[in-house]
């Protein structure tokens, strides 16, 4: 339990540098301050019918240079904008300084501050995660924020220096495996199993997507924020590359879950009756892991159609009925979904066999 402590702290303590290694590479000048007072307010209509709301306002700087200074933002103008932020007395913002072509700072309010709300909606989760799951519980969440830190400091730095990110995107989930399975079993038999199975399926799930990803010619620019990396990047991003890793990293949550769920399977099922033969054993957890396949690809679907959920109402609104269904699917963006949808599924429908295959022969001895 004290190492366990040990390597939630030590985790946690990690965070807050990954972040300052992000923040010192932004040249932009970003920081906080707090609504002293609304100057003016005006609605405005767009061209689309919908309406939008413009503010003038006096800010208090809570950091930088300009802080306990008074600044003002001028966001009342002609130019319409997509997303406007709409403030009340009180409230704290995210602005952004720049120059002028007069040589003059000029301040714009981005975004509200949320990260408050944030923080404590993670700190109920962490509190019913310890409560409900008790050390499982606790093992869990260690798992999840080492999950975190190796994202945000071994994968992503790498990815943006160049490196390739679908070999980047498989070492760091192996990594990722190791901190989960290990931290939550040990160094155990069955520990050993989930990753020789997690890592087998993951392999399966990285080639089948590899070879339709290139037979369908999918760029991985389809989607908005690929194009925001694409001035970012400076050209050093293979962003066909970072499509793949974006699928083996989505795939590896469902695939960890699978696995570990048929090892169980099996150790539960040889626990209840030690008399069965591994072949009735196999047979048994294939049942239980059947279910597991349908329920496991319907979330896995309704994960992707979730995140996609705008781009399926575009089409099917009334603008785009003039598409049949074969031009819609032809599309970039609906056809990285459905590869993205379907190899995860048939990494997930192979681990099954696999995992089961692997378990009954790790901790099953066989009877004659």
């Amino acid at each position: 339990m004290k190492k366990t402590i040990l390597s939630l702290l030590f985790l946690i303590l990690l965070v807050p540098f990954v972040g300052l290694a992000a923040e010192s590479g932004s040249a932009e000048q970003v920081f906080e301050a707090k609504v002293i007072k609304v100057l003016e307010e005006k609605t405005v209509t767009n061209q689309d019918g919908s309406t939008s709301v413009q503010q003038n306002l006096k800010l208090k700087p809570l950091e930088g240079h300009w802080q306990d200074k008074e600044i003002k933002t001028k966001g009342i103008s002609d130019i319409q904008v997509f997303k406007s932020i709409q403030v009340e007395k009180g409230d704290k913002v995210m602005v952004t300084a720049s120059i002028d072509p007069d040589g003059q700072e000029v301040f714009y309010v981005t975004d509200h501050v949320r990260r408050g709300w944030l923080y404590f909606l993670a700190l109920i989760f962490a509190v019913l995660m310890i409560a409900v799951g008790r050390k499982k519980g606790f093992k869990a969440l260690i798992s999840l924020v080492a999950t975190f830190v190796i994202i945000v400091w071994f994968i992503i730095p790498r990815i943006l220096a160049g490196a390739n990110p679908l070999l980047i995107s498989i070492i760091g989930s192996l990594i990722i495996l190791g901190a989960i399975i290990y931290i939550t079993w040990g160094l155990s038999k069955k520990a050993h199993l989930a990753m020789a199975g997690i890592f087998i399926s993951l392999m399966i799930t990285g080639i089948f997507s590899l070879i339709f990803t290139k037979l369908t010619n999918l760029t991985g620019l389809a989607q908005d924020d690929a194009m925001f990396l694409v001035g970012l990047s400076s050209g050093q991003i293979n962003f066909q590359g970072l499509l793949l890793a974006g699928i083996i990293i989505g795939a590896l949550g469902v695939l960890d879950d699978v696995v570990i769920s048929q090892i169980s399977t099996v150790e539960q099922i040889k626990a209840a009756n030690d008399k069965m033969k591994p072949l009735e054993i196999f047979k048994s957890a294939m049942s239980v892991g059947v279910d597991h396949i349908s329920s496991m690809t319907n979330t896995l679907f309704l994960a992707y159609a979730g995140a996609a959920l705008p781009l399926l109402i575009l089409f099917t609104s009334g603008e785009s009925q003039s598409l049949g269904f074969s031009e819609a699917i032809n599309n970039e963006v609906i056809a990285t979904e459905i590869v993205r949808t379907l190899t995860g599924s048939i990494g997930l429908i192979l681990a099954v066999p696999i995992a089961t295959i692997l378990a009954v022969k790790g901790l099953v001895k066989n009877q004659d």
